[in-house]
């Protein structure tokens, strides 16, 4: 299965020409920026520094097409405004030129004197590929340079298919993960936290990493959601260069590298995009359209070319300059409809009358189309969290093109239905089988993401009801049952070792709890999870095809009893995945199968070496040659308590 998302092949190359050193720039360098299809418009515009002989000279370029007047002030003219005034190129409304002196590490800004108002401001450069250190907020030239070691990897990621591939996604933020000390200087670096990141990713047998956004953001506890450097890495943790070693490293270690990005809105702190030359350039004028009301930020002017150019080559930059693997674009939901978060008379209708913004819909479609055109191998993730229909199904057919949507629906029904006593959970069983319904009509990724471990939402343990022994056997069970659905897998930090409370973006996670012996059983199946989805084809290779699921036991609410078959393409092995949500062992317990033999208990949540009460089937069974319902076969279990069990056919000689 190709990726739904495609575009065409290949790069247009007078869409991506470069300038040339010493090079000034020209208006019709920027017809494609003008037209909103530009998605390189990173090295035309922001500052760009060059050697001319013995001597650095920079290149400083910015749209502010309502300005009057523009300098570029810094270290290297004290901060001086009209020293070093910009000129226009032509009628693009960009305002260029060079600097004398002018080198990589100094700080600057933009001074902007807008021709409405008297209004004047000095504006962070938003193409900037650095930035001062927060609560700084200047601009720094930069040249980043790094001798990248990771061609096999991005060689072999051109081939690599997501949709039949096992995909486990380990969500980080980088800040919190582990910190030298609760300070608000006690941050570790990209360089230090690469080995050890590395290592404990490969140990969870997990095989990508997701970052909350990297991107420059003044507000730390904003989590990077709120960013205002769309081309630079935050500065909290190191140089451009030593993000870049982080995602060489982890490209070596065979992990894949998913960078969280947010076009959906940007903060209004007047340093930053915010009405950026007297006038709302980024955003629209209009509080109805351009203000953000959950979140009291700006919302982009997706209808403006410029504004889309510089968002298609912010998503470019990454993927290309950094090797980012994927794009998790954030609050796609809010983007597609003009009501979102707002009550009536609170929006503008579109111009057919509907409440979708069309303006955004049409731009998520050219992103998507840029990156599956320009970046073989690399894929898009929605965060989308509503019923809107083919988001990730090809542009083509009517879809939004992207690779893989967030399944919100299937986290917080199971998330829901784990936090009843398990004596009520027969009244609620739909809210396991409902994803049937459904599973197949987007391509998901099943998502136990920060966000349901913050907001006095409790950690994942805490959600779970019982004594403590329960509460580990229904985390058990709640991981079990994520690795077997249909669906690539998402678990944010922490889980792997049961953060006893909600996570807490200033402080590190507590490693000393891992070795206690409840949470370490914990950890160890979550790896043997990780390895069973990797090594058994049936449970990944269609992850996103509705022939891949078969229903086992669908109906036996009064038992909070299911099982269903995960089936591959070809002669792999069936996996049969049954589950117990109640803390009651049920004996005897008849299932249908496809196929007679033995059949080995694969892996049982509880195990003794899990943390469990060790009831099991010793290992597995033996098919019973009576049929069972529409299947020829059938299977005698034992189901342990509160417990997912994985079983498959084996070949053995002789019989029970």
């Amino acid at each position: 299965m190709k990726n739904r998302g495609r575009g065409g092949e290949g790069e247009d190359p007078s869409r991506t020409s470069v300038p040339g050193p010493l090079e000034d720039l020209r208006s019709e360098q920027f017809y494609y920026f003008r037209e909103g299809t530009d998605s390189r418009a990173y090295t035309r515009l922001g500052s760009h520094p060059f050697r001319d002989g013995g001597e650095w000279r920079t290149r400083f370029a910015v749209w502010a097409p309502n300005a009057e007047r523009v300098s570029v002030i810094g270290e290297f003219n004290s901060w001086e405004p009209g020293r070093h005034l910009l000129n226009p190129v032509g009628d693009t409304g960009v305002w260029s030129g060079w600097v004398e002196g002018a080198r990589p590490g100094q700080m600057y800004k933009y001074r902007i004197e807008s021709r409405y108002h008297g209004y004047q401001v000095s504006k962070a450069d938003p193409y900037a590929r650095r930035t001062e250190r927060p609560p700084g907020t200047a601009s720094l030239i930069a040249q980043p340079t790094h001798s990248w070691r990771d061609r096999t990897w991005m060689e072999e990621r051109r081939r690599r298919d997501w949709f039949p591939s096992p995909v486990t996604i380990y969500e980080v933020h980088l800040g919190s993960w582990r910190r030298k000390d609760p300070s608000p200087e006690g941050f570790l670096t990209y360089r230090e936290l690469a080995a050890p990141l590395c290592e404990h990713i490969q140990d969870l047998g997990f095989t990508h990493v997701e970052f909350l956004p990297l991107m420059e953001h003044p507000f730390y506890g904003s989590w990077g959601y709120l960013t205002t450097g769309y081309f630079a890495p935050t500065a909290r943790y190191g140089a451009p260069e030593d993000l870049m070693f982080l995602i060489d490293t982890l490209h070596q270690a065979g992990i894949g590298v998913i960078l969280d990005w947010v076009p959906a809105h940007f903060p209004r702190d007047e340093f930053a995009l915010g009405y950026f030359d007297g006038t709302h350039l980024y955003e629209h004028a209009d509080p109805r359209q351009g203000v953000h009301p959950e979140w009291n930020s700006f919302v982009f002017n997706y209808g403006r070319h410029e504004v889309s150019s510089f968002l298609l080559s912010s998503a470019d930059f990454w993927l290309r300059e950094y090797h980012a693997d994927a794009l998790r674009v954030d609050g796609v939901a809010s983007m597609l409809y003009r009501d979102y978060g707002r009550a009536p008379g609170e929006w503008i209708p579109n111009p057919q009358g509907g409440r979708e913004n069309l303006e955004a819909i049409a731009f998520l479609r050219r992103l998507n189309e840029m990156v599956y055109r320009d970046h073989p191998g690399a894929q898009t993730i929605a965060e989308e969290s509503t019923a809107w229909p083919k988001v990730s199904r090809p542009t083509t057919t009517g879809g939004l093109g992207f690779g893989f949507k967030w399944d919100m629906g299937w986290m917080h029904d199971t998330l829901e239905y784990l936090a009843r006593d398990p004596i009520h959970r027969k009244w609620h069983h739909r809210q396991l089988t409902f994803r049937s319904v459904y599973f197949s009509s987007e391509n998901y990724v099943l998502p136990l993401s920060h966000d349901e471990v913050v907001y006095g939402k409790g950690s994942l343990l805490s959600k779970m009801p019982g004594d403590l022994w329960q509460k580990f056997a229904n985390l058990r069970l709640l991981f079990g049952y994520q690795f077997a659905q249909p669906g690539k897998k998402l678990l944010f930090m922490g889980g792997e070792i049961a953060m006893p409370d909600e996570w807490n973006h200033d402080r590190g996670l507590d490693w000393s709890l891992a070795s206690e012996p409840a949470r370490a059983g914990l950890g160890l199946w979550l790896r043997d999870l990780a390895r069973l989805y990797r090594r058994e084809t049936a449970l990944h290779q269609r992850d996103v095809d509705p022939v891949g699921f078969r229903w086992v036991q669908a109906d036996d609410a009064d038992q909070s009893v299911l099982a269903f078959l995960r089936l591959g393409s070809g002669p792999e092995r069936p996996v049969l995945a049954v589950f117990n949500f109640t803390p009651v062992p049920r004996h005897s317990y008849r299932l249908g199968v496809p196929a007679g033999g033995f059949w080995k208990e694969l892996l049982n949540g509880d195990a003794h070496e899990y943390g469990g009460s060790g009831v099991g089937n010793g290992g597995g069974v033996w098919a019973g040659e009576g049929p069972w319902r529409e299947f020829p076969h059938h299977l005698e279990l034992t189901l342990p308590p509160l417990a997912a069990v994985f079983l498959a056919p084996e070949e053995r000689r002789g019989s029970p």
